[in-house]
């Protein structure tokens, strides 16, 4: 089997078997998701879906994000792993 004929393989049975895919993550919107998503690099999303809401609460649109300092969005996120460094971004 080739590897174009095992990746068409692969993505048949994905679309046969989990035509929907799910996330763990709780969000609400596609910026949500987003800051969700680079919270849960190295980290559980169950972590992740703790501390998110205080976090969209204090910060509900990316202007929000954009205009915070990284310390207040780190005293939201400090539980998760690499906190200084995705505070930051």
């Amino acid at each position: 089997m080739t590897k174009a004929q095992r990746y068409e393989a692969v993505v048949a049975w994905f679309k046969e078997n989990v035509p929907v895919a799910q996330s763990e993550l709780v969000f609400a919107d596609p910026y949500q998701l987003i800051v969700s998503v680079v919270l849960s690099a190295q980290c559980t999303d169950k972590r992740v879906n703790m501390v998110t809401p205080e976090l969209f609460r204090r910060f509900p649109t990316v202007k929000h994000l954009a205009a915070a300092s990284t310390e207040d969005i780190l005293e939201c996120i400090r539980s998760v792993s690499y906190p200084n460094s995705k505070a930051a971004h």
